[in-house]
Formats: C-alpha cells, structure tokens, sequence
C-alpha cells in the first residue's frame, strides 16, 4: 500500500541536542495513530513539519497528490477573526442554512455559537472552533495536539465517536488516557529525538516500552562496564604496553567517544508537597447554595458537607459552572471572589489553601521561573528541608539556564508544571486544582496522580480525565437538570443546575447517571396562529415522529454515552473477542442512527417552518 505520506532523514535542532534526529515515518490510509512523549520532546514540532507549516532543518516530507491535511494546534492563531462559522468552513454561503449537515453537527455537538464573534472568545472556546475547523471537510489526514483540552466529557464522548465513524486517518497527541485506549491503533514515541514505532495499541506499548527499556539499562550497564575496565587498563598499562596495543587504544578513544554522544532518557519529574497541620475533621459546608448571573440561575440549592481528607472530583458541561462553584467554595477563605446569591458557606478550622487555576493566572510572564515559585528569594522550604530554587525546579524539569528565562517563553505542558511546582512549594492542607491536567505529558501526569493519592489532607478536583478521576476521587460532584434527592424533578436549559454527589469517581457516577425525560407534548397553540399554513404541511404521522424524535434521539445518546464509559475501562478487552466485536458493531450502528435521527429532525423541522 502507497502510504498518504513519508518522513525521510528529518532533523531539526535548537540549542546542543537535536529534536529531530534523523526520523523515518509514513502515514498510511486508515491510521490512527497517538504520538507520545515527554513535553519538550518535539511533538508539536513534528506535527507542524507534518503538515508543511514549518520546514526541518533537512530531509523531506514526501505527500500524496492531492493530499490535504488540517491541524489542530496546541496554540490558538493570533491572526484569526471573524464569525465562528466563517472560521469552521471558511468559503462556504452567507447563511447558516447553506451550510452541511455535517458543519451544523460539528459546531453543534462541540456547544459552539455560529454568529459568534471569535475575537471575543475564551481561549478555551477559541480551542474547541480550531478544532471543529480541523474536522470539517473530511481532509486525508487530520492532526489533532491535545483535541480533549477545554472539552466536557460529553463533547470528548462525541468526539471519539466522530473520528471513528468519519475520519479514517488521523494521528494525536494526548495526555487522555481513555481517550488514547479508545482511539489509536498504533502507538508511536519520539524519545531523545527518535521515532518508534510500535504498531499497537497503548496498553501493549506499555509492556513493550518497559521491556525495551531494561534491555536498554542492561545494554548500557555492559558497555559502562568495558568502559570502565579498558579505562583502568589504560591507567595501569606502562607505555610500551600502551605502544604494542595502539589498536586497543583507538578502541577505547571510539568508546569514549561513544559514551560523549550518548543521550541520556529526559528525566522524571520529582515532586513533592509542602503539607502544612491538619484541618479540623469538617472541612467545608454549604447550605441551600445559590448562584446566578444577570437574573439566570446558574448553581441551585447546592448542600454539601466536605470532611478531612475527602478527595472529590467536580464534573459537568463545559459553561455548567464548575470553576464558579470552586470560587463561591473557596471565598470565605478571601480565595474565590464570589459570593452567593443565598445560602452559606462555612469553613472549618486551620484550613490553608492553594489553589491551581485553569487559565494559569497566577503566573506572571514577566518574572523568571526562578521569581514565580521564591518571589525573589532564593530558597524555598519543601516538606521542612530548606532547598535552592534551582534545585527545586531541576525537579520539574527546569534546568538553571531555563529557571532565569521568563515564564511567558515556555509551552503549555511546561506551564502545567511550573503552576504545580509553585502550589507544592506552599504549605497546605486543602489543595483546590482547576483542569491540573491539560498539556501534562503521561508520565508527569501519573506522578501527579501518585501525589494526590498519597495527599493527607482534602482534594477538591475539576477534571474531564476520566482515568485521573477514577484513579483519585473518592467521589464526584456532578453538575445535573435532576435533583437527585427529589426524583422526577428536572431543570429546563435556563434554569440552572443541581449539584450532585455520588460516590467513586468517573464510571461509577456513569453506571448509574439518569437519562433525562423526552420532552412533554407540546402546548396547545392559540387560536389565531392556525391559519399559519406551515404547521399544516406536516401529517399527522410526521408530526408524530417530530415529536417523538427528541426522546429517541436522548434516548440514543444516553445509551451511546454508557456504551463509550464501559469501553474505556481497562477490563473491556480482557472479554471475550465476540463481545468486543459486539460492543465496537453496536457503537458504530449507534453513531449512525444517531446522524440519521438527526437529519431527520432538521428535515421534519425545515418542512414545519417552510
């Protein structure tokens, strides 16, 4: 098979080390391949080379005819503006009603306004438009670096739905590891500026990157210790012994050489919270809370009780709320700024706070990294150890050279863990932590995981990592339309949310998360609306089946929904091969009813309103 596209002999360099050092790679019709490695190693910058807007050092990239690419980039372009539809599928007509069905899904599903002005768009939001740009058009191959950042969980649900069942190549970075088991094919890493390839899925990387790493600790061991021995033959050898074997000579000056070129593996990351004394045993409550803005409901009698030591993840809809929940949590403490509309917020006794932000506000660009964790001095205290600043920060990563640069020159996932080192460097006993896990690489993100595991004091987590959130919550808040101490009562669009506690984390709330109701019948018009002759051009069968659609349609979704969780837990492919077939066959079926329920709705509706 002729592959979409080839790498041959790629280099790029910046600074001593290359980033690209001499990399062979195609791409061929079908792939879904997630590229890993550790932040810095060169993953956006292959991808950018990839899609031909950037150019390597040397070697070529090799295309298909025809081929066409979209990428979607880890940084928002600050050239971009205009409507949001405009920006999604640049060239099409005026309106919204010439555009396709599946731009209209797209922006739909991703919760995108389409006469929005994007100028005026969170960055996040900014994000989820680049991303429905990169999946309109149905493009050869579609680059996706970290496509589950600033996405709910539903959306994330719909988006592996989506690149399965329309795009039939495409190749991510992601630090989503049930998003990563779902969705690719062939795993591939770029370490020490080499590609491996490894043409399988994660789980079975994972087993065989730890056996090619101790080959590789074995192998190195042997030639460290032939090193070690030809050095101290040399040492001891008197001259005219040294002149008799000036073949072993050179052998070792080669092996010297040899050892002088040899990368070593990027080392972890190393952390390690500042606690400070224990709360008292009740943390925080709330009673009867809440919370609107401009006379919308937001947050609804919200009651909760948080103890010492609970670790409790928050969940919902992108817009639901969550991050004003934290501040409305968190303001008595003079942290959150906000105050609620009515109810109460208690604190409990000895509380120390600190606090991770989404949006990284707490870092100032400005500053060196060095001046954001010690704010001009040059030590800070970890677990009673008094330690230098760069010491500390050679710990996430940051060489010294790095910790006088300013904060603002670094990426993404070195951004995530500057903010990290900075919290962990405060004495604490309540960490609040707003998407800590957008950009961090795998390995980071699995030590953060060990951290908060092993954290005595009490978590409150906003995330839509759903393995983080099964890994660490002990329960999960979850932003719903239903009350679920009062059943059967559940919230229109505009008016607000309940919040919810379950226990367990991610699948457990998704194993037993309530499917709202299809909507009622719809109320009687008035008299004087029935001359309208575009309500009678439906049958009644028709009119019966507009009706019914939504709930089908809910209906569908919901099962969809509980489908993808039970797919993403580990034990799914420990089943037998048949109901695995059978489980992917129905998923599949699934995303297509759901498309044709869909076209049907809008049909019904366009002859409705013609």
């Amino acid at each position: 098979m002729t592959p979409l596209l080839s790498l041959a002999d790629i280099r790029l360099r910046y600074g001593a080390a290359p980033l690209l050092d001499g990399i062979e790679f195609q791409i061929e019709r079908g792939d879904r391949i997630c590229l890993l490695g550790a932040n810095g190693a060169g993953k956006s910058s292959l991808l950018r080379i990839i899609a031909g807007e950037s150019e390597p050092d040397s070697g070529q990239v090799i295309r298909s005819p025809g081929l066409r690419l979209a990428r979607l980039p880890q940084q928002v372009p600050s050239h971009l503006a205009g409507r949001v539809m405009d920006i999604v599928c640049p060239g099409a007509g005026s309106g919204l009603e010439a555009r396709n069905h599946q731009a209209k899904e797209i922006v739909s599903r991703l919760n995108l306004d389409p006469d929005a002005d994007f100028s005026a768009l969170s960055g996040g939001i900014r994000r989820r438009v680049l991303l429905a740009r990169a999946l309109f058009g149905a493009p050869d191959i579609v680059l996706l670096d970290e496509p589950t950042n600033h996405l709910d969980l539903d959306s994330i649900a719909w988006l592996e739905s989506f690149l399965l069942r329309c795009c039939c190549t495409f190749m991510f970075v992601t630090h989503d590891r049930s998003f990563l088991r779902r969705l690719a094919s062939r795993v591939v890493e770029l370490d020490r500026g080499r590609l491996s390839d490894f043409r399988c899925d994660y789980d079975t990387f994972l087993r065989r990157k730890d056996e090619c790493l101790q080959a590789e600790t074995r192998q190195r061991a042997r030639f460290d210790k032939r090193l070690e021995q030809e050095e101290a033959w040399i040492r001891r050898g008197v001259k005219a012994r040294a002149i008799r074997n000036q073949g072993r000579v050179r052998a070792l000056e080669a092996l010297r050489e040899q050892r002088a070129q040899r990368r070593e593996r990027t080392g972890a990351v190393q952390m390690a919270i500042e606690e400070s004394g224990r709360t008292g045993q009740v943390v925080l409550k709330t009673r009867d809370l809440n919370f609107g803005f401009g006379g919308r409901a937001l947050i609804r009698e919200c009651s909760l009780e948080i103890s010492r030591g609970d670790k409790i993840g928050i969940l919902g809809p992108n817009g639901c709320g969550k991050t004003t929940l934290l501040r409305l949590l968190l303001q008595p403490a003079g942290v959150g700024g906000l105050a609620p509309a009515s109810g109460s917020v208690t604190h409990g006794t000895s509380l120390r706070i600190a606090y991770y932000d989404q949006l990284h506000a707490r870092l100032d660009d400005a500053l060196s990294l060095a001046d954001n964790i010690a704010q001009g001095r040059e030590f800070v205290v970890i677990r009673g150890v008094r330690r230098h600043v760069f010491g500390y920060l050679e710990d996430f990563l940051f060489e010294p050279d790095r910790a006088r640069q300013p904060a603002g020159l670094l990426s993404g996932g070195e951004r995530s863990r500057l903010l990290l080192a900075r919290l962990f460097a405060q004495p604490s006993n309540v960490l609040v932590l707003d998407e800590p896990t957008n950009d961090l690489d795998l390995d980071t993100l699995e030590l953060l995981e060990e951290q908060m595991i092993a954290y005595s004091g009490t978590v409150l987590l906003v995330s839509h990592d759903r393995d983080f959130l099964n890994n660490v919550a002990s329960s999960v808040l979850v932003f719903e339309k239903h009350h679920r101490e009062r059943p059967g009562s559940w919230l229109r669009d505009d008016e607000g949310w309940y919040v919810n506690e379950y226990v367990g984390g991610h699948d457990d709330w998704a194993r037993c998360r309530l499917v709202p109701p299809p909507p009622g019948p719809p109320a009687p018009r008035p008299a004087q609306k029935r001359e309208r002759p575009a309500a009678l051009r439906l049958g009644e069968k028709d009119r019966r089946e507009l009706e019914a659609l939504p709930g089908r349609i809910e209906a569908l979704e919901a099962e969809q929904a509980m489908l993808h969780a039970g797919m993403a837990e580990p034990v799914f492919y420990r089943q037998r091969p048949d109901m695995i077939a059978g489980a992917k066959d129905r998923a599949a079926r699934l995303a297509v009813e759901i498309e044709q329920a869909y076209a049907r709705w809008e049909q019904l509706e366009g002859r409705k309103t013609a």
